[in-house]
């Protein structure tokens, strides 16, 4: 009777965790580019850091943002109530003796490290908000965003009372191996810059949750690009552009000083320190815009970060921001960086992408559509000669891609115009230089630097 009575209390317990729920959350984070003036085309993220991106290029003018973060997995409750059963028994060779089973209780619900971690089937790791990491330290409150890596959350530091961004790195073990290279770039950053001074994000340490690396941030602001989405695609001040630019120039030169070249410069991996913004008219854009209260950003995203030394993927940076170098397989080294700050600082000024394109030989004839003819060493030193014939580039202008490119892009010059002559002359000298077609002829980091353009303060001028 006593044995029937425990296994039927065990059975009980054992239905109790077997209850599935959805995970919920109110956070997406987009994972592509798409604007209602053809910014980027339906897809346009890296798939991986030693592999280009397949995506198809859309022309079709949107109004809504396309990135939409997947469907969240589900996974099985470990939250039930204490289960106690108390039984009485009559032994006739001894006293009645009243015995109470134990209670059994389930894993807290808000603690994902008193119960079993759980991965979705692509490696992310399971979790709902409210669940704390790393000894109860960190209380996840939401999703930042994610992407081929792993997930980035928005979790508080019980510790030191402040937000934080913490990037879980996929249970895979190319992804972990892949995190270690992303920790010694942050070890350098710390022993080369220790006060945080040129721009760069400051890693306040790592952590493992199951077979998961976590590496923690400070919880910054907008990206340079969400900010921009989020305002309409309205173009920053010529002030604006100023510090912006210059500080991402000041951390780039940094980077390369001690022999790191980035791969991945774009808006999305430069974050305000603090995105808070003022509404104002707009007679020129015959709306409210968004004004930031300040400008200062930050360098995030060190993952394919490469030092001088160690092997140089045949691919890197994304699309838009890929200099012609990388694209005809030439090898590539600090100068493509320098290329990737050109594609930025225009699309700060102009609110749109410079090159809005998927494919290759696209690509190639939008940069001669705007930036003039490729140089003839280049297209004869490249591999790929698919996209050349008798020395010139394999392309019909009258076919509907032809026509496309010829419509969309104008010149660089033609681009640049403003009230203040003198600046908008200066940035499009400035932007041309970066944008030199030969690695050895283009700007370096440290010269732009001194280029007349950030020689003072543009709002100090008079007009």
């Amino acid at each position: 009777m006593e044995d029937r009575r425990k296994s039927r209390s065990r059975s009980i317990i054992e239905k109790a965790y077997e209850k599935p729920y959805q995970l919920r959350s109110s956070h997406k984070y987009p994972a592509t580019r798409s604007s209602k003036r053809l910014r980027r085309g339906s897809s346009g993220t890296r798939t991986s850091r030693y592999s280009d991106e397949k995506c198809i290029r859309s022309k079709k003018r949107s109004q809504h943002d396309s990135r939409r973060s997947t469907d969240r997995k589900t996974s099985r409750d470990l939250s039930c109530s204490r289960t106690s059963h108390s039984t009485s028994c009559n032994n006739n060779n001894n006293n009645n003796t009243q015995r109470r089973c134990s209670k059994k209780s389930s894993p807290t619900r808000h603690d994902s490290t008193s119960s079993k971690i759980k991965n979705d089937e692509e490696g992310h790791l399971v979790y709902r908000v409210g669940d704390r990491l790393h000894e109860r330290r960190y209380k996840i409150y939401g999703l930042l965003g994610e992407g081929t890596f792993g997930k980035v959350l928005e979790c508080h530091d019980r510790k030191h009372d402040r937000q934080v961004a913490i990037k879980i790195i996929k249970n895979k073990k190319k992804y972990r191996e892949a995190a270690k290279l992303e920790i010694e770039v942050f070890k350098q950053l710390r022993k080369n810059d220790p006060d945080g001074k040129h721009n760069c994000i400051k890693c306040y340490g790592t952590f493992r949750h199951g077979g998961h690396v976590c590496l923690i941030f400070p919880k910054l602001g907008k990206s340079v690009f969400e900010f921009m989405k989020d305002n309409d695609y309205q173009p920053y001040t010529l002030k604006q552009v100023q510090h912006i630019a210059y500080q991402l120039l000041d951390s780039v030169c940094f980077l390369h000083k001690i022999k790191l070249t980035h791969t991945d410069l774009k808006p999305e991996n430069m974050l305000f320190v603090n995105s808070s913004s003022r509404s104002i008219w707009s007679e020129n854009a015959r709306q409210n815009i968004k004004i930031l209260d300040h400008c200062d950003v930050q360098l995030i995203d060190f993952g394919s970060a490469t030092f001088e030394h160690e092997h140089h993927s045949r691919i890197v940076s994304t699309r838009h921001y890929r200099a012609p170098e990388v694209i005809l397989e030439l090898g590539w080294s600090y100068p493509c960086d320098v290329w990737s700050c050109g594609c930025i600082i225009f699309e700060l000024y102009t609110g749109d992408a410079l090159f809005r394109t998927h494919d290759n030989l696209e690509h190639l004839a939008m940069m001669e559509r705007i930036l003039g003819k490729l140089p003839k060493k280049m297209m004869k030193a490249s591999d790929k000669q698919k996209y050349f014939r008798d020395g010139v580039l394999d392309w019909d202008e009258k076919d509907h891609n032809g026509q496309f490119v010829k419509t969309n892009c104008v010149p660089l010059r033609e681009t640049f115009n403003s009230d203040d002559r003198r600046a908008t002359e200066e940035l499009y000298h400035l932007v041309d230089r970066l944008l030199t077609y030969t690695p050895e002829d283009r700007l370096t980091a440290k010269e732009a630097l001194s280029h007349p353009f950030f020689s003072e303060d543009i709002s100090a001028r008079k007009k």
